[in-house]
């Protein structure tokens, strides 16, 4: 019960195949995620590089009568 039989690996591997393997919808749908995990990350660090900019207010700080 410890480990793996032949049965889960070859389970395992049906499964892999039917998502990213052979022909149809289900491969391009895999592959559509994929990339759009990797924009997402992409974009995720493209943001942490460009900090905001402070915003200076200009502010006419001289006494006034």
């Amino acid at each position: 019960m410890g480990s793996l039989s032949i049965w889960h690996w070859l389970i395992v591997l049906v499964v892999v195949l039917i998502l990213f393997g052979g022909r149809g919808k289900i491969p391009e749908l895999m592959g559509d995620f994929a990339k759009g995990i990797k924009n997402f990350k992409k974009g995720m660090s493209d943001d942490e590089e460009t900090p905001p900019k402070p915003v200076e207010n200009k502010t006419d700080d001289s006494p006034r009568v």
